[in-house]
């Protein structure tokens, strides 16, 4: 029960500091959008004219990566679904074993019979 409350515990600090970071990344998305927007118009280079547009949708794409890992799918891939895996794979092997054993008395069976 101890165990079970201290897990709940550090699966609830993780999230706490998940979200927490991407947050952090939030505002800094914006203060550095604000930044090249500004820098941009200080600037002015004629060569590329929308070079900071290219940074700032490439910056969001990875801000929105960074907000589906967080809301989506850390949320439904949490410790009762690794659980749930594991169990689920465990059970497989276990029925793999317990086939090859009576495949293994079968096939002795059938050797003694034939000698």
């Amino acid at each position: 029960m101890e165990k079970e409350l201290h897990e709940q515990y550090e699966y609830a600090r993780r999230r706490i500091k998940q979200k927490k970071r991407l947050y952090f990344h939030f505002v800094v998305f914006v203060l550095g959008s604000l930044a090249l927007f500004l820098g941009h118009n200080f600037l002015d280079n004629e060569i590329i004219s929308q070079w900071y547009l290219w940074i700032i949708t490439g910056w969001l794409f990875i801000f929105i990566l960074h907000f589906i890992k967080v809301f989506i799918t850390d949320r439904f891939m949490n410790k009762d679904w690794e659980r749930e895996q594991i169990d689920r794979l465990v059970l497989l092997q276990k029925k793999k074993i317990e086939q090859l054993q009576i495949q293994i008395v079968n096939d002795e069976s059938s050797n003694n019979t034939i000698i």
